[in-house]
């Protein structure tokens, strides 16, 4: 009988390495574009690499220490693009966030024509960045362009600041908006409607519901939203390249268009890719604040105490059994 059991034991537990079985496909793909090429890129950067020359000349860290230099010249070029970077993240991160949770909260009320309403919001994100650029472009034309036709303006939204930024801003936010919309859907659809139905019986009003179930039941939501947002806002290049071309004075020219101009058209491979490694630092330093900041600070107070609890128990037993 125990052998038995202990029989079917084992087929049901399997071989410890089905699960890497599983996992092969995956990590073929992820070691193959991911893995390599970055190890590669790394490479790159240490060197002056011009892929249309046969060798290429060991620089070291050099690429990453013009970076500092204030009189080199990839110098003023890359750290100008870093603060339009910054400049385009921080004016429309705030509004991807808020608007997509506004409009999401009222997506999920339930009204004639709501489905009709949800898809309208995401269509433009299914249209690629070359469509929205271009078409935006000549709806924004300060000459003969429909803006302001519409609103009897005389603005030059694409070649004077600051028209230039609230331009690039206003035609991300609506084009990104309908799916940041949806994953703030999907995140108050696992809300259970017990959590409101608790709090409407304590008197709380609409601001205590939101506050104190929506935003705490959204939590992960928030998280993947804030970061992936930050992420796609830093590496912001088609809108600013087919709308206003990185100008006037290159203004609106950010860091993956001097990347791309340095690597691609001066042929200076290494040069970009240290800069591309260093906008990835600092990109990594912001996801891990984003972590850090919107973390569950209960959940994590209760698993401290939980270890202090379950090493408190082993101290105790270490010492019955020395005894």
């Amino acid at each position: 009988m125990a052998a038995t059991l202990k029989g079917r034991a084992s087929r049901r537990s399997g071989s410890p390495l089905t699960p890497y079985l599983f996992l092969t496909p995956y990590l073929a793909i992820f070691v193959t574009f991911v893995v390599i090429p970055a190890v590669f890129g790394i490479w790159i950067s240490l060197h002056d690499w011009d892929y249309m020359l046969d060798s290429q000349i060991f620089l070291g860290l050099r690429n990453y220490a013009d970076l500092l230099d204030e009189t080199s010249l990839p110098y003023p070029e890359f750290w100008n693009g870093m603060k339009n970077t910054l400049i385009f993240t921080v004016a429309s991160v705030p509004f991807l966030i808020v608007i997509p949770l506004l409009l999401a909260m009222l997506l999920n009320v339930r009204f004639p024509g709501r489905t009709f309403f949800r898809a309208m919001f995401f269509a433009p994100y299914v249209l690629g960045v070359a469509v929205i650029g271009l078409m935006w472009r000549y709806l924004l034309d300060g000459n003969f362009g429909i803006i302001n036709s519409i609103f009897r303006t005389d603005i030059q939204w694409t070649t004077d600041q600051p028209w230039a930024w609230v331009a690039l801003v206003g035609v991300t936010v609506w084009w990104t908006m309908g799916f940041n919309a949806i994953i703030y859907l999907a995140g108050l659809g696992d809300i259970p409607a017990e959590q409101y139905e608790a709090a409407a019986l304590d008197g709380a009003g609409w601001w205590n519901k939101f506050v104190y179930v929506t935003l705490p039941g959204l939590r992960p939501v928030l998280i993947f939203i804030m970061i992936t947002t930050i992420l796609a806002s830093a590496n912001m290049f088609g809108q600013s390249y087919i709308i206003t071309n990185g100008g006037p004075t290159e203004s609106t020219k950010t860091a993956i268009m001097t990347i791309t101009e340095l690597g691609l058209r001066r042929y200076q491979m290494g040069a970009a890719a240290a800069e591309s490694y260093v906008l990835a630092a600092f990109l990594a330093l912001v996801s891990i604040a984003n972590f850090w900041l919107l973390r569950d600070r209960e959940a994590a107070k209760e698993r401290r105490e939980l270890k202090a609890e379950r090493r408190e128990i082993d101290e105790t037993r270490r010492a019955g059994a020395s005894a």
